[in-house]
């Protein structure tokens, strides 16, 4: 597998937040759902994207942003719009003294804002869970991802628009599949810009040195690797590759073994019922008091802790 399919093999939407918002100017809503990733197509009309603390980006029709979460933003049709309502965990709307919204804005299945054929037009989909998407791929994405249009041509987008309104049995599930593929299809796009904002091991994997240990690691990461190892396997010597790695990735080679065997473990924790001692085994630790420690260091709660609470949701 390569490093970009690593890195996007991870969305999976379950029961996701997904709605078309119609609205008429002036218009602004302040969304602090605290949920990890939101991605917005507009379909018509012109809206702004104002994260806290970062700049605003206008979204034409055809333009998709990706809002990292749990940080509040504010969508508008002018940056001047003060904020007339406020989207809260879960998807909850109300006015911004607190009165309940959903019933006055409701507009359909799965539409909603303040005017049927509303000048401004945006479908929005929201990952709600943590687990949803892997904290890999969250580190890697700055608090806003912008595409326009103009680079790229996806045929996800319509067909999003074109399910979003249906209600039919199985609904959910094709919706979250399609916000799976959207959300993949862009950030492919977003990553291959020669000007990509991507992490440091992203960049170092073109370098022959450090991209040969990274792959080893990640490609193998149940071997018992050590910087002797990997040096050796990438012809250098094992204080070279420690530098340079450390250097490239800003991490020593086992810290971020550590870190991507971790990430691992969390995959497999949440999308499969295998035991924690074979999920130790499969990435790297010797059984399931080991991996137990490493994870409970890292993560603040142990293998079974952490399946348990998601499955609690």
């Amino acid at each position: 597998m390569d490093v970009l399919a690593d890195l996007l093999d991870g969305p999976r939407a379950r029961g996701a937040f997904l709605l078309r918002a119609v609205m008429n100017p002036p218009w602004a809503v302040r969304v602090e759902d605290r949920a990890p990733l939101s991605l917005m197509c507009m379909t018509r009309g012109n809206a702004w994207v104002m994260p806290d603390g970062g700049d605003p980006v206008l979204l034409r029709p055809g333009d998709i942003a990706i809002a990292r979460g749990p940080e509040p933003y504010t969508c508008a049709d002018d940056p001047a719009s003060p904020p007339r309502a406020r989207i809260g965990p879960g998807g909850v709307c109300n006015t911004l003294q607190g009165e309940p919204l959903a019933d006055a804005m409701h507009l359909g299945v799965r539409t909603w804002g303040d005017s049927p054929d509303g000048a401004s037009a945006m479908l929005i989909g929201t990952y709600q869970l943590a687990g949803e998407v892997s904290g890999r791929l969250l580190d890697a994405l700055p608090p806003l991802v912008y595409l326009p249009a103009e680079l790229w041509n996806c045929p996800l987008m319509p067909a999003l628009e074109d399910e979003i309104g249906r209600d039919e049995p199985g609904q959910s599930v094709m919706l979250d599949r399609l916000l799976d593929l959207l959300l993949i299809a862009t950030l492919r796009t977003w990553f291959s810009r020669p000007e990509a904002e991507a992490p440091a091991w992203y960049r170092a994997m073109g370098d022959p040195v450090v991209g040969q240990a990274l792959r080893l690691m990640q490609n193998d990461p149940g071997h018992p690797w050590t910087v002797a190892a990997l040096a050796a396997k990438a012809g250098v010597s094992r204080a070279g590759l420690a530098r340079r790695f450390t250097e490239l990735v800003g991490e020593p080679p086992m810290a971020y073994l550590t870190g991507w065997r971790l990430d691992l473990a969390a995959d497999l924790l949440r999308e499969t019922d295998t035991t924690v001692g074979a999920v130790a085994r499969q990435v790297g630790y010797s059984g399931s008091f080991a991996l137990s420690a490493a994870f409970k260091r890292v993560r603040g709660v142990s293998p079974q802790e952490y399946r348990t609470a998601l499955r609690r949701v």
